[in-house]
């Protein structure tokens, strides 16, 4: 996967938040967190957790799984492209 894939917060800003003109302090209200905990998640700057991943479920009518897998694939590709540590690989077989 060549392109970064986009962090669930903003999709869940983009395609629920803005779609339905719902501010930040009203959706934080509506989930059950903080505003800055929102803030956080949709700007970026925190993970969609598993508590985060059920209350946007729960929120949308979509599944705990929708926003678990966007993460994951988001993490998997930000892992892909880190840069390579300094590791030796594990020998093939066990020495005797």
């Amino acid at each position: 996967m060549k392109r970064r894939p986009t962090h669930p917060g903003k999709l869940f800003k983009r395609n629920f938040l803005e779609r339905r003109a719902i501010s930040v302090t009203k959706a934080a209200e509506y989930l059950g967190i903080t505003r800055k905990a929102l803030s956080e998640f949709i700007n970026e700057n925190s993970k969609c957790s598993q508590s985060m991943a059920r209350r946007l479920a729960e929120a949308t009518g979509t599944g705990v799984a929708v926003w678990i897998n966007l993460q994951a694939k988001l993490d998997t590709w930000e892992a892909e492209h880190m840069e390579r540590p300094n590791v030796t690989k594990l020998p093939d077989e066990v020495a005797a």
